[in-house]
């Protein structure tokens, strides 16, 4: 078995005098020591530069999905760099506009939107709201009738798309818990209810089909399900959604930011759509940009069965492979290159027999307890998906840049955990 690829690390990954993983010109060994572990290690030049790479590919208009990571630093790095921000609750609003992003710039997403989001929303100012249901048409027109504010939506449109990915993430099939299907004939409904409402000024469709799709094809299915509706009503806007996969394994391939960008400009052209085509990358912003740390506590060995390392850390920082079977590969920080020979189990700390990292995780010979092991790829859907399960606090994120780190979330502490608990 050969030592973990290297496109799978951060672009400032490199390799210190001592075989040791540098990011950022920051020695991983290091930050454990410093921040402690379970800790998530971001390059900060590798997040601009995707950020910038999503404008060039879709044009202004095109936002940061922040559901797959968000805190202040994270909202202000893609607005500084030029893109809009998707929220998809109150809690996600509240967070990019008390980072500085103008209301304007905020796509808020939700099929189910509460009337206290809706009110923040509408109050804020925010750009665009994703319309899922007739449910809430009727609850904006209630609004209006109270304020009289008019904000402009886009209605999310379900175009019958089976995108080849895990079922827990497809979103573009008729049967689906999201958005106006186009082949049952809601789509139609929605968009006559919208133009016929006083309260919501329509400004377009949206359509998102899955999450980790690796078949940039599939969008252009989507397209042209969505043109005639797009061109038959000179709707200004389109917004392909997100959800263009990453590679978390070697031997994964995935279109970059620009190739997505490419596909979707030329399906848009053939089918003779004029509209501004946007669109809401977030797995491709952050996903590789990082890795998560852990520290080595428990080595426990079963003659003819399998070896389990246990870390310091699991499910509670990253639910995909217990929600998805996602997968990962492993290393040793302090062994970078090392060749990886050996097979383990790695696992979390938590009182769940699922908690499992990585099932068939590769490592160099010699592990002990006490080493850091490591996760690459692990920028999305982790830190932001973590909980407090058995009562733990979550995990440090850092930004390195430049030979510098810098915290944008702080550890969790015991006293944390009791912040909500009025008992």
């Amino acid at each position: 078995m050969s030592a973990l690829p290297w496109g799978l690390l951060p672009d400032s990954a490199e390799v210190g005098d001592r075989g040791q993983l540098l990011i950022g010109g920051c020695d991983v060994a290091e930050l454990a020591a410093e921040f402690g572990t379970p800790l998530f290690i971001y390059d900060e030049d590798q997040l601009r530069v995707r950020c910038r790479e999503a404008v060039a590919a879709f044009g202004d208009g095109v936002a940061y999905a922040s559901k797959a990571f968000l805190c202040r630093a994270m909202a202000r790095l893609a607005h500084e760099e030029g893109m809009h921000l998707d929220v998809a609750s109150g809690g996600e609003l509240l967070v990019a506009l008390s980072a500085g992003v103008p209301a304007e710039r905020i796509v808020l997403h939700g099929n189910n939107k509460s009337d206290d989001e809706l009110i923040a929303a509408r109050e804020a100012g925010v750009g665009r709201i994703v319309v899922d249901s007739l449910d809430e048409l009727d609850r904006l027109d209630g609004l209006h009738a109270a304020d009289g504010l008019v904000p402009r939506i886009l209605l999310r449109i379900t175009p019958g798309v089976e995108a080849h990915t895990h079922e827990f993430v497809m979103t573009g099939q008729d049967d689906s818990k999201f958005g106006f299907g186009v082949m049952v004939g809601a789509a139609a409904q929605a968009v006559e209810r919208a133009q016929e409402s006083a309260a919501v000024e329509l400004m377009g469709l949206h359509a998102h089909i899955g999450s980790q799709v690796f078949v940039a094809g599939f969008y252009e299915q989507a397209i042209h399900t969505l043109a005639p509706i797009v061109n038959e009503l000179r709707l200004p806007e389109l917004s392909v959604g997100g959800g263009i996969g990453v590679a978390y394994l070697e031997g994964e391939h995935a279109p970059s930011l620009t190739e997505w960008g490419d596909v979707v400009r030329s399906a848009c052209a053939s089918a003779g759509i004029t509209a501004r085509v946007s669109a809401e990358p977030g797995r491709a912003i952050a996903a590789a940009a990082a890795i998560t740390v852990y520290r080595v506590g428990t080595i426990k060995q079963l003659p003819g069965i399998r070896t389990y390392v246990a870390c310091d850390g699991g499910f509670i920082d990253n639910p995909r492979p217990a929600l998805y079977g996602a997968g990962y590969e492993t290393f040793l920080p302090e062994r970078v290159q090392a060749d990886r020979t050996e097979v383990v189990r790695l696992v979390g700390k938590h009182c769940e027999s699922g908690d499992v990292l990585v099932p068939e995780a590769k490592v160099p010979p010699g592990l002990a307890v006490g080493d850091l092991i490591a996760t690459p790829v692990t920028g999305a859907y982790g830190r932001t998906m973590g909980s407090n399960y058995n009562a733990l606090g979550r995990p440090a994120v850092v930004f390195v840049h430049d030979g510098e780190a810098r915290v944008v979330i702080r550890r969790e502490t015991d006293q944390d955990l009791l912040l909500t608990d009025v008992g």
